[in-house]
């Protein structure tokens, strides 16, 4: 089976990642800075007539449109104590962007080393 109808028997992911540099002090009171790549994971069972989960520039658009008054900023003057937080308040406000049927999945943060911390909606 091929076609529209197959691709609505599995579940498709669709993920874009875009930089963001900030700083936060840690629980020590020392400050950290940290450059992460910030990915957004959506997910929809089956694809649209466009034979994709969402359009990528309007996830990419959201997701700039979010991050831009961030970078380069303290956590703490943007109301948010660490990453989790962070992680936390794109969750929530990335969500509404997304089209149904498609859903927002998680968002995640990479560091420089690789470390990650993800958020499942």
């Amino acid at each position: 089976m091929n076609g529209p109808a197959s691709s609505s028997l599995f579940r498709f992911q669709a993920a874009v990642e875009r930089p963001l540099s900030v700083v936060f002090r840690r629980a020590d009171g020392a400050w950290e800075g940290h450059d992460y790549r910030v990915e957004v994971l959506t997910e929809r069972q089956g694809l649209d007539s466009f034979d994709v989960v969402v359009d990528f520039r309007d996830l990419e658009t959201a997701l700039d449109r979010l991050l831009a008054p961030m970078q380069g900023r303290l956590l703490s003057d943007l109301g948010m104590e660490d990453p989790r937080a962070l992680a936390q308040k794109l969750l929530v406000e990335l969500a509404p962007t997304v089209p149904a049927p498609a859903r927002l999945a998680s968002v995640s943060l990479t560091d420089g080393q690789g470390r990650r911390l993800s958020l499942r909606a």
